[in-house]
């Protein structure tokens, strides 16, 4: 159950996932494999061109952290926000699949496919739900000012592209790791990747560090759209 005093930033979360958002198009993907460049995951929301992105990323303030041990996962909520009768990570699974079959909450079945790596997955237990901008990333590049309620929200943020359902392997590859260290195996999500990041970035006011900031303007320029 959410603490009392996050429950603006539920509310928030709970708006954000009652958002619509297209579905996939039906295709036929064999569990397992890589798929055709046709076939296309799930599109995260709010995901912006990447002019615009150049242009926001020129905005972001540089600066360099250092790990002073300070990050606690907890402070960005005990595990994920409940939103009615459902779990962010549920909510995160209904929005991502493929296709899929429920019970109200419970994922019982489905394929998703997984944008870091270009698997088909059949079984939700094989899914992470990664926080695009890692949690410890943000928490050094501003969070660690935020109150508790702002930090729910971003770990729980439906309504930017700071969620997505993804291979548990890709997701633990990438562990904490900003994109000059970490970028998707699939060379076909390099773009948005670096779209996304450099939107939540700039949404939350989080800072950059000189290496960030030099790897996302490489991945920005042309033919990234």
């Amino acid at each position: 159950m959410i603490r009392s005093r996050y429950a603006a930033a539920a509310a928030v979360v709970l708006a954000a996932a009652c958002l619509s958002v297209p579905p996939v198009a039906a295709q036929t993907v064999p569990s397992g494999r890589v798929p055709a460049d046709t076939v296309t995951p799930f599109s995260l929301p709010g995901v912006p061109t990447a002019a615009v992105a150049r242009k926001e990323l020129a905005a972001l303030k540089v600066k360099t952290y250092k790990d002073d041990g300070s990050y606690q996962r907890g402070k960005f909520g005990a595990g994920w926000a409940k939103v009615g009768d459902c779990t962010t990570r549920e909510l995160v699974l209904k929005r991502d699949k493929h296709r899929g079959t429920f019970a109200k909450c419970t994922v019982t079945g489905g394929t998703w496919i997984s944008a870091y790596d270009g698997l088909v997955l059949d079984a939700p237990g094989k899914l992470d739900i990664d926080h695009l901008v890692p949690l410890k990333d943000a928490w050094f590049s501003g969070a660690k000012g935020w109150t508790d309620a702002k930090r729910l929200q971003f770990a729980n943020d439906m309504a930017r592209p700071q969620l997505l359902a993804v291979s548990a392997q890709s997701n633990r590859s990438k562990g904490d790791r900003a994109p000059e260290e970490w970028m998707p195996p699939r060379a076909a999500y390099a773009c948005t990747y670096v779209k996304a990041w450099t939107r939540v970035k700039t949404y939350y006011k989080l800072t950059i560090t000189k290496e960030e900031k030099s790897k996302l303007a490489k991945e920005l320029k042309a033919p990234c759209k």
